[in-house]
This record gives structure tokens, C-alpha cells and sequence, in this order.
């Protein structure tokens, strides 16, 4: 059975139904085109430009390029991009709208029910404990996995837990090695007994293939840079190097001076370099450390590898993710007394987080004269777009868990249902080492056997009803309500190891993360969550607007079609009918 039938045969099972009858009718691209990338439509595109800033939403876009309450723009280098690009105005992320689900969303044209990525920290029923504790907290358990036995079920984590150590920049990778896929321990992945107990890493715990694949597979050369080295899952399936120059500086370490990035030797703010830091508890050092990702960048265009030492083919594509947006979001760095966020509800950014948003453009302004400098601008495509949102916009909205009296919000879905004895241990908010549940501005919950889905939703209903809700709950997906979204969860053939039994939206601003030092989440379904910036953009474009309804998966198809290569070479493509972006058409002039 080929990878591509089991992939369908998994998920069309845990669905309990059949999503196709036949692959047959697809011309999945096997190989390079003769002409090269591109060339088979007689497409001048030859690489293309792939950037998330996460948290960025359409409306950010929107006021930093035209100002807000009278002001004036504060993007001048995406405003250029737009002058030639096509601005998508209604994006949906993945939903949950967290990191890992929709980065994978960009990379595979797909959603959790078909790439079975959900979040950093969530469960597979078929998966036993890793054989050593990882770094946040999820227990090993070196002898429970047996070779084709019974799984017990387990939480996954594929974040700076399975670092080999999580405090160095470098995840613990071997001397000498900056980051990456050798800087994770095996010993602290889940394990498959179904596989001989085999650990899951990052690139084949994904159900589906990657944009990396496919291109790596057609002879390009191909580079990503991002915030941990477990996102290496964007170069799965296979052994993890479909990404040929894949690059992760840990953003969950500690703070260290970087002698490479100017104006960060030492980091600019001293008040948040202890063991307790990390790089996202900072407005000024945050953007030392994607600076470092942004040099990897340019030193990519320039035809060098990420760290600029030895000379590489110039990535067919390549990119990264920004961590400085979604920090201006979220940070109230009490140490400063500096706080982030917005002032109000149309989305007038605090001047900490336009500081943010003023640094992320000038980072792509500098990628942008990369470009030209080695004359490959007018064969770039360049795509930004955002792994999610931020909610709530509305900054005085916010409302997080607190026992200070009068404070609604005093407890979590998880929470209730732990006490009630429904949630297994690994996820439990009651286990004082572990890792803890799936919480953000969602609430995403695996039951233990001893309580029914049913049972568990009457708990949460009858706990935080309407007139005193103290879990701030305001919508419960369970049973065929929850089926819209995902697979049916359960164990194989009847349903899928990955679905949460029950997800909880709470209400705008509500958030269950317990931290006191933000004013905004993600993960959840509200539009602040998922409603992302989208510019695509080409030297030859128009300039025009989309007002219709998409989806950053659409990024995945869209991303072949530019490089001449088949859309339906991704899985989740074929699987989920993922279609084109609209308002985009390849044709021989390499524009619209």
C-alpha cells in the first residue's frame, strides 16, 4: 500500500466515512520539469518568499499601512508589496488557531482532521509514554511500551520539551551545531508501539506530506527557519531533511548576548536575561533573536547557508516565521513597565507593539533588497501571512483566571472535568509535574475512559452555567457539532486517535493560560483568533483586494501552481479538495 493509500485509509476510517473513491483521476508530480521551476508553464517564478508574523492580523495590515485615527503608516515595506500583491482582507487560520496547526496548515494545504496536528501539547490514543521525562514535564515511562501491544494513550508534545536542553539557544545540539533537527532527543518523543515502540518524530507524526517534499523531491533546494527545532515537522514525511537548510534557534531558552546581531551584544534589555527568561519575556530582545532568523534569511538569498559560512544553491523556497508581533500582542513586562496590546477596539496598536510591527517590516524591507542586490526579485514570490491571530483585540477586554474576589473567571474546563475525574493524568491540571491540559483561549480535552463525552459536557454545563460562568465557556463542540470540524475521535477504525472529545470556545477575551503577564491568547475559533493578514506578492501583479472568503491552506496548492508543479501533489489537497487562492492566476508572463 502506498503512503498516499494509507494516509487516505487512516483518516477516512477515523472519519468513518470515505472522503474519495479513487485517487486515480489525480497526476500527482513526481519529479523536476525539464525547464526547471516554473518552466513547464513558461513561468518566470522561480523561488518564492514564505513569511509568517504570527499574530498579525488583516486589521494590523490595514492601519500600519494606511495609519490609524489620522496617524501615518508604519509599514512602508509591505505597503510597497501591496502596491504590486493581492491583499486577502477575510483569511481563516487553521482552527485551533495555534502555532503547530496552522503552520502545518501553510505547509500542507490541510487541517487537523487531516494532518492530525492539533497542537504543541495535545494526545493520540495510540501512543505510549516517551522513554525519558521531557523538558516541560511529560513523564517518561521507559518500560510500558511493548512492541504491537495495547497502547495506553499519551500526550504529545512537540515543542522545547523535547529539546535535549531546552535553556541553550542551540536546544543542546551537539558543539558546534546552531539548531535544528539535532537538537532533539529521541528519548523524549512518544513512542508507537504499533511501529516496535519506535519514537514519533516531528516530521512523521504529521499525517501528510509538505510543500518541502514536494519541491525537495522535484530537485529543489529548500530552507526554513523557525522558533523550535520539533517544527522540523514541515519537512516530514521521511528521515527529516526534505528541508535542505532547515534552521530553529530555541525561543523557549535563555537569553544570551548574540555577538552576530548588531545591537545585541549585549541585548538590549538586561532585565529579562536570568534562568528564569526567556526571549518572549522582552519587547527589545525578542527582536534580537528573530534578527537571527532574519540574517538566516539573507544569508540564503545571498547563496550561503543559514549561518553564512559555505556556499548553497538559492532555496527555490525559503522563509520563517516572526516572533515580534505576537509578543507586542501579548506582553506586559512589568520589569519596564511597558505593556502591549491595542488601545482600543479597531486595533490602534500600544506604542510597544507598533515598535514590533515597526521592526518586522523593516526585517522584510532588508530580505526585499536581498533580492534585488542578487537580482532574483523579479522572480520571487513573496507570500506573508500569519500561523494565527490574537485575541482579543480589544486589549481591556481580556480576562484570565484569578482568585482575587469579584474576578468572574475562576476556574478552567479542564479544570472541572479533572476534578470530576475525567481527564487522564498526562493531561491533568491536578498533576503537579506534568505538563498540563490543552489551554489557551481554547480548551481542547481528551477524557479518560471513565466519563462519556455526554457526561462530561453536562459536568462543564451544570459547573459554569450561563448565569455564573466561572469558566468563562461560550461554546461546547462535542459529538456531531465537533464533527464539523474534525474526525470522530475514538480508536481505529472507529474513529480518530487525535480528536479531543470535547473543545471549548470561551467567550471573547477569555483566556485560561493563568499568565499575569499577558493581555492576549490564541488558539481559539473567535475571528480575532483567526482572521490573519495575506499579501501575495510579484513585480508584475496589480494591485487588488479580496474581500471572498479563504483559508491560509490555500497557501500550500497556491505555492506549486506559482512553481509549476501540481497542487495535487500535496495529500491534504487531494483529501480536503484544498483549492487555489482566488484572485491569482500563473500564466507565461509569471503574473496575473
Amino acid at each position: 500500500m502506498s503512503r498516499l493509500a494509507r494516509i487516505h485509509s487512516v483518516v477516512a476510517a477515523a472519519a468513518g466515512i470515505c472522503l474519495f473513491a479513487s485517487t486515480a483521476r489525480y497526476n500527482i508530480y513526481a519529479g523536476p520539469q525539464a525547464a526547471g521551476f516554473g518552466g513547464g508553464n513558461g513561468q518566470h517564478i522561480q523561488h518564492v518568499l514564505l513569511i509568517s508574523i504570527d499574530g498579525m492580523h488583516a486589521v494590523d495590515f490595514i492601519n500600519c499601512s494606511n495609519g490609524v485615527n489620522g496617524g501615518d503608516p508604519y509599514c512602508p515595506n509591505l505597503a510597497a508589496l501591496a502596491a504590486t500583491g493581492v491583499n486577502y482582507l477575510n483569511t481563516s487560520t487553521s482552527k485551533p488557531s495555534d502555532s503547530f496547526p496552522g503552520l502545518m496548515a501553510l505547509m500542507t494545504g490541510g487541517s487537523p482532521r487531516t494532518v492530525g496536528a492539533f497542537y504543541d501539547v495535545a494526545y493520540d490514543r495510540t501512543f505510549d509514554p516517551p522513554a525519558v521525562t521531557t523538558g516541560d514535564g511529560v513523564a517518561g515511562a521507559p518500560g510500558l511500551c511493548t512492541p504491537g501491544g495495547t497502547p495506553s494513550g499519551y500526550t504529545t508534545e512537540f515543542d522545547e520539551g523535547i529539546d535535549y536542553n531546552k535553556t541553550l539557544l542551540n536546544g543542546g545540539a551537539p558543539a558546534g551545531v546552531d539548531g535544528g533537527i539535532a537538537s532533539i532527543d529521541p528519548q523524549r518523543l512518544d513512542r508507537n508501539p504499533a511501529l516496535g515502540c519506535a519514537p514519533v518524530y516531528p516530521w512523521n507524526f504529521v499525517r501528510t506530506n509538505t510543500i518541502f517534499g514536494v519541491i525537495h523531491a522535484a530537485g529543489g533546494y529548500t530552507a526554513w527557519s523557525d522558533k523550535h527545532p520539533s517544527y522540523s515537522a514541515v519537512s516530514g514525511p521521511g528521515n527529516g531533511t526534505n528541508v535542505d537548510d532547515y534552521y530553529a534557534p530555541e525561543i523557549n531558552s535563555i537569553p544570551v548576548n548574540l555577538p552576530n546581531v548588531a545591537g545585541c551584544n549585549p541585548l538590549p534589555d538586561q532585565t529579562a536575561v536570568s534562568s528564569s527568561n526567556t526571549w518572549t519575556d522582552s519587547f527589545a530582545n525578542i527582536k534580537c533573536y528573530d534578527q537571527l532568523k532574519v540574517n538566516a534569511v539573507i544569508n540564503e538569498i545571498n547563496g550561503k547557508k543559514h549561518n553564512g559560512i559555505g556556499s548553497a544553491p538559492r532555496p527555490v523556497i525559503l522563509g520563517m516565521n516572526f516572533q515580534t508581533v505576537s509578543v507586542g500582542q501579548k506582553l506586559i513586562e512589568k520589569s519596564l513597565n511597558l505593556t502591549g496590546g491595542y488601545l482600543d477596539a479597531i486595533g490602534t496598536p500600544t506604542p510597544s507593539l507598533q515598535s514590533e510591527i515597526e521592526f518586522t517590516d523593516a526585517a522584510i524591507g532588508s530580505m526585499v533588497a536581498a533580492l534585488k542586490q542578487n537580482g532574483i526579485y523579479d522572480s520571487t514570490l513573496i507570500i506573508i501571512s500569519a500561523k494565527h491571530g490574537q485575541s482579543p483585540i480589544d486589549s481591556a477586554r481580556y480576562l484570565g483566571i484569578s482568585n482575587s474576589s469579584g474576578d468572574p473567571i475562576t476556574t478552567s474546563p479542564a479544570t472541572i472535568l479533572a476534578n470530576a475525574g475525567c481527564i487522564p493524568y498526562s493531561e491533568s491540571p491536578l498533576n503537579p509535574t506534568g505538563i498540563g491540559p490543552t489551554e489557551d483561549d481554547v480548551s481542547l480535552i481528551w477524557l479518560s475512559s471513565s466519563c462519556t463525552a455526554a457526561d462530561a459536557v453536562s459536568t462543564l454545563r451544570s459547573t459554569s452555567p450561563t448565569t455564573n460562568n466561572i469558566a468563562g465557556i461560550g461554546e461546547i463542540f462535542s459529538g456531531p457539532n465537533l464533527e464539523t470540524y474534525f474526525n470522530a475521535p475514538g480508536i481505529p477504525p472507529n474513529g480518530d486517535p487525535r480528536t479531543p472529545d470535547i473543545v471549548v470556545t470561551p467567550n471573547i477575551g477569555v483566556t485560561y493560560s493563568g499568565s499575569t503577564a499577558k493581555l492576549a491568547e490564541h488558539g481559539g475559533f473567535s475571528r480575532d483568533d483567526t482572521n490573519v493578514m495575506l499579501l501575495v506578492s510579484y513585480p508584475s501583479f496589480q494591485a487588488s483586494t479580496v474581500t471572498t472568503a479563504v483559508q491560509t491552506a490555500q497557501i500550500a496548492p497556491t505555492i506549486l501552481e506559482a512553481l509549476g508543479l501540481n497542487p495535487n501533489a500535496l495529500d491534504a489537497v487531494q483529501l480536503e479538495h484544498t483549492q487555489l487562492l482566488p484572485g491569482v492566476q500563473f500564466n507565461s508572463n509569471g503574473g496575473r
